[in-house]
């Protein structure tokens, strides 16, 4: 639902314009380009699809909104993905009302931002991962499966398991520098 954002530039030129004006080549592409990364972050914050669909939804429609006044020699990305995180936590206040009507509201704020956006990342290294390390990975990470145990579900030997994890889990290390640094 949209390349990798490693291979983004950082500036769209001309995109929101089109955008603004109607193009429906500049939605489609800008549509493109965001759309799994704001529904991951917007899954993440709220925890549920449907909402996370409204969430994308209200994104693209506030970007439309403010497009006119973008300023084009600035990166697109920050600016969506501000307009998703504000999407997300509306809804999510909106849904905290709901459930808590009659009831004095309290101050409940969302998992953060900056923590989903990481786990997006995590989740794009490991579906990037070669076909025999990702299995490896969902077997013995998400799973929990000891290696035994993958090695029989993976129909493979033990060896080959422990070979498989532990070159994944270095590919996914060099793979996600940036999260370590602080650079995400």
């Amino acid at each position: 639902m949209g390349e990798p954002l490693t291979s983004l530039p950082t500036n769209h030129q001309g995109l929101i314009s089109r955008y603004a004006n109607g193009d429906a080549q500049a939605a489609e592409e800008l549509y493109d380009r965001f759309a799994g990364a704001i529904f991951a972050i917007a899954y993440r914050t709220l925890g549920n699809r449907d909402l996370a669909e409204d969430a994308v939804q209200q994104t693209f429609l506030q970007a439309f909104r403010g497009a006119a006044t973008f300023d084009e020699t600035r990166p697109v990305s920050p600016w969506i993905y501000s307009i998703a995180r504000r999407a997300a936590i509306d809804i999510y206040r909106k849904e905290r009302r709901h459930e808590h009507s009659g009831e004095t509201d309290i101050a409940i704020f969302p998992p953060g931002f900056e923590h989903a956006w990481e786990v997006w990342k995590v989740r794009q290294a490991v579906d990037a991962l070669p076909e025999d390390e990702r299995a490896t990975v969902h077997a013995t990470h998400f799973l929990g499966m000891t290696h035994t145990q993958a090695a029989q579900e993976l129909g493979i030997p033990v060896g080959t398991v422990k070979s498989r994890a532990h070159r994944a889990y270095r590919l996914l290390a060099n793979s996600l520098q940036q999260l370590r640094e602080g650079e995400a």
